[in-house]
């Protein structure tokens, strides 16, 4: 699979481009794993699409080709066709839409009218022109017409030169109304070609882009849809259009508000909304940036012929003519708040007064007493406390509707997604826990492994993905395992994290599971903490889910006797020495509980029901560090102690001067210490007595 969704690439590709075209992409999907509905329903847009072409097509990929088309391809004819990807960049959360968010119109299932031309006796060119200029332009300002044309190698008229741009916008409309013709207002024009206009006002020195006094509108054209499609979505999206002409020939021209201060303001503009019609399926032609650009002028013939040019009468051709004024948002600025309004995906006000006697249900228990369907939940415990292990002993005892630490779960289909273990190690330790806990896979429910190491992507990429491939499976929980594999951004920062935890929150929305996810504690003890807070990096870890269990390890005395028989676990060949450890929670929607306490003997938690455990201490907890402190104090003493009595011997020598005998007094000089202490080190070293307050060796 592709390391990102591939889908919103398909809507800047026309399916009825070319053959080799629809083919690629339908090669590329099926090597990525998408299914035959994609490319079907990407198909669909084209006019050249029929029912069951695809699926034949489909069914040949992969068994003779020599050179595999890959998800690779599509983006570059994305690319190609003016779609860029969004820069990733790590910045703290902000509570406006990004532009990826901006989507609001499938424009599979857009609804289209018919599009019909005025007839040549109800269509009045000359009005469409001023209604055109009017609309566009202020009285004073000028702006730039043009004309002239010529025939191209490839049969096609394009516009000469830089234009008609010596007259303001007033005194062009009153020669349009005085004279009645637009040949004699402002230059005759070859009907074959048609005429143009330049899309926003110039000063009258020149027709360049520095020319431009004021960066009003930019041009949205499209001409791989359908007419009806291209008017269908301006209109969907609401974009605030000036002016829509039919262009005569394969799209229409939407003069489009940007009303930006600066050229650099502009560009940055244009980028956006072409960005955001590209996403919502209107494929715009992105050469269209610079804001002296040409547009159709309405009112204008184009690929007509003369009947008889004496007397101005035109046979046939197709028509310039103005559809629409000022339809959509009035401005730039209103055009994007809408588009956020309308993609928050948030729902309506809702009147307590109104559903009071009719409160909705709560949603069902997944494990009673902890989970409610569809919540979210976090595990928390140092390295090496068997946090996999737990995770998936909550996925049987989900799938088989067993008890786990004791609680009850509700039965049904669940997720686990091992992100950190090769597959083989993750299946051998589900089959590990289920014949330690004494279960046989009953099949009722399935337990649904997804291997992932080593093709992990970042949660806001893999949460698509989950919601897009399980939203047939029917899941009652989706297991994560472990979340540091998938955090982008800073752990630390509150505004990354929160985004991040963000994705969870779609996928129990879009699937209706429980999200259970597992993460590390920080560094250091973590018995001196509240349990909430021992997740390493931001508090939002602590503030998110609705239910947060936590595991710290015990400190158990080698000393004490453990309730596990070490003979049967040696003649049963387990070899690993059980660790103990206390569950504690905080919990959104139940009451708090009284920590559990239980041993983890591989590979299995078992809970301590012979409460052997009750009074051990936590890990790092007050009681902990006084208690490592007292023995460490007397170890301490210990060490000193028998360190002295060793260098009884260095000291006697150091104070046997000739035969003169060692006293007492002189050896508690030499230790600093009193005569009674030395008498106790020499009677404990043995080789020595005391005797009249000397010291004598052993004989």
């Amino acid at each position: 699979m592709s390391k990102f969704n591939l889908v919103p690439l398909l809507s800047s590709i026309d399916p009825d481009e070319s053959y080799a075209t629809w083919i690629q992409v339908g090669m590329a999907l099926k090597l990525e794993g998408y299914p035959l509905s994609i490319w079907e329903k990407w198909s669909k847009n084209g006019s050249k699409y029929h029912e069951g072409e695809c699926a034949k097509k489909w069914n040949k990929f992969g068994q003779n080709d020599d050179i595999p088309v890959t998800g690779a391809t599509i983006t570059q004819m994305a690319k190609d066709r003016g779609w860029q990807p969004q820069k990733s960049k790590n910045i703290a959360f902000d509570a406006k839409l990004t532009d990826d968010d901006l989507i609001i119109v499938d424009s599979s299932y857009i609804e289209t009218d018919e599009f019909k031309e005025p007839s040549r006796e109800n269509w009045r060119p000359i009005d469409d022109t001023i209604q055109f200029l009017k609309t566009l332009f202020r009285p004073d300002e000028i702006p730039c017409i043009v004309v002239d044309s010529f025939q191209d190698k490839d049969g096609k008229y394009k516009p000469k030169g830089q234009g008609y741009y010596f007259h303001t916008c007033r005194e062009i409309i009153e020669k349009l109304k005085d004279r009645h013709n637009f040949s004699e207002a402002i230059g005759s024009y070859d009907i074959a070609a048609g005429a143009w206009v330049r899309i926003n006002p110039m000063d009258g020195d020149g027709a360049k882009n520095s020319n431009v006094t004021d960066y009003r509108y930019t041009l949205i054209e499209s001409d791989n849809l359908p007419i009806e499609k291209q008017i269908a979505l301006i209109k969907e999206l609401q974009l605030p259009v000036a002016t829509l002409t039919y262009s005569g020939g394969k799209s229409v021209h939407a003069i489009v508000h940007i009303d930006a201060d600066t050229q650099q303001e502009y560009k940055e503009r244009v980028q956006r909304m072409y960005q955001i019609c590209i996403r919502n399926g209107l494929t715009v032609d992105t050469q269209n940036k610079n804001p002296s650009r040409l547009s159709r002028l309405a009112g204008c013939w184009r690929d007509a012929k003369w009947k008889d040019k004496a007397s101005r009468e035109i046979e046939s051709g197709k028509k310039q003519f103005l559809i629409d004024t000022n339809i959509g948002q009035p401005d730039y600025e209103s055009w994007i708040q809408w588009m956020e309004d309308q993609s928050d995906d948030l729902p309506e006000f809702v009147n307590y007064y109104d559903i009071k006697d009719n409160l909705p249900p709560l949603a069902p228990e997944l494990i009673e007493g902890i989970l409610r369907q569809g919540h979210k939940m976090l595990i928390t415990g140092p390295s090496k406390a068997g946090k996999s292990f737990a995770l998936i002993e909550l996925a049987i005892a989900i799938a088989e509707g067993k008890k786990w630490f004791g609680w009850q779960c509700h039965e049904g289909n669940v997720l686990y997604i091992n992100l950190e273990i090769d597959d083989a190690s993750c299946d051998a330790r589900v089959a590990a826990v289920y014949d330690a806990l004494g279960i046989t896979p009953s099949g009722r429910n399935n337990l649904l492994i997804w291997n992932l190491r080593g093709k992990v992507i970042p949660m806001h990429q893999l949460a698509p993905v989950i919601i897009r491939r399980a939203k047939k499976l029917n899941l009652k929980a989706v297991i994560i395992d472990p979340i540091y594999k998938v955090i982008t951004g800073d752990e630390n920062a509150a505004g990354d994290i929160a985004k991040f935890c963000n994705e969870f929150d779609k996928i129990c929305r879009e699937l209706g599971v429980s999200c259970i996810y597992c993460h590390h504690h920080s560094k250091g003890a973590q018995g001196l903490k509240r349990s909430i807070d021992r997740s390493s990096g931001s508090g939002v870890f602590a503030r998110d889910p609705d239910a947060i269990l936590d595991m710290i390890p015990l400190v158990v005395s080698d000393s004490k006797k453990t309730p596990y028989d070490e003979e049967a676990d040696r003649a049963a060949g387990i070899r690993s020495k059980p660790t103990a450890f206390r569950i504690s929670g905080t919990l959104r929607e139940f009451p708090a509980f009284e920590p559990v306490n239980v041993w983890f003997q591989y590979p299995i938690h078992v809970p301590d029901e012979a409460g052997f455990l009750n009074m051990a201490m936590e890990d790092g907890s007050l009681a902990d560090i006084q208690a490592k402190g007292r023995e460490a104090g007397n170890l301490v003493k210990k060490a000193k102690k028998e360190s002295r009595v060793v260098q009884v011997d260095t000291a006697y020598e150091a104070l046997s001067i000739g035969d003169e005998p060692v006293t007492v007094k002189a050896m508690a000089e030499y230790f600093d210490v009193s005569e009674r202490t030395v008498k106790s080190y020499i009677e404990q070293n043995g080789k020595y007595k005391c005797g009249e307050g000397k010291v004598y060796r052993n004989e």
